[in-house]
């Protein structure tokens, strides 16, 4: 999709995806966040969550995939503008199975006309309906080519 397919107020929900044992363990290890709530089985039984949970990030990282496998942006993705008030709701728990729901809510051209900004909501949902985490992605993207 280029620029000119999309409007406010769209919405694009991803596929599921379960989190595993292996998804938290690879991402402690190679982000080097190996705090307790995600590393620690035994000292986190008796904590708020009940165990361990995933990291925040992987949250995060796991919106961001989900999103790309929609396939509306790649064709014309130029850029990541940056991630907004990105909020973490609720844990996300081994065994949980999240998607996201990406909204459209702002269109613009850039002012050299050749490219758009989409100011996109992300919010990633656990199999109970519960928004685990949200937050605001922009993307630039390439207008329509023109036709030869």
């Amino acid at each position: 999709m280029f620029f000119e397919d999309f409007s406010v107020g769209q919405t694009f929900t991803s596929q599921g995806r379960t989190i595993t044992e292996t998804d938290v363990v690879l991402f402690a290890g190679w982000s080097w966040d190996t705090n307790p709530p995600h590393t620690d089985a035994e000292s986190m039984k008796g904590s708020r969550f009940g165990g361990r949970i995933a990291h925040g990030m992987l949250g995060l990282s796991l919106a961001m995939g989900l999103a790309s496998r929609l396939g509306v942006f790649e064709d014309s993705s130029i850029a990541l503008l940056g991630v907004d008030g990105w909020r973490f709701h609720a844990p996300i728990r081994i065994g949980d199975t999240v998607h996201v729901t990406v909204e459209i809510t702002g269109t613009r051209l850039t002012s050299a006309g050749d490219a758009g900004i989409l100011s996109r909501r992300f919010t990633l949902t656990n199999q109970d309906g519960v928004a685990v985490q949200s937050g605001d992605i922009g993307l630039m993207v390439a207008t329509r080519p023109p036709r030869n």
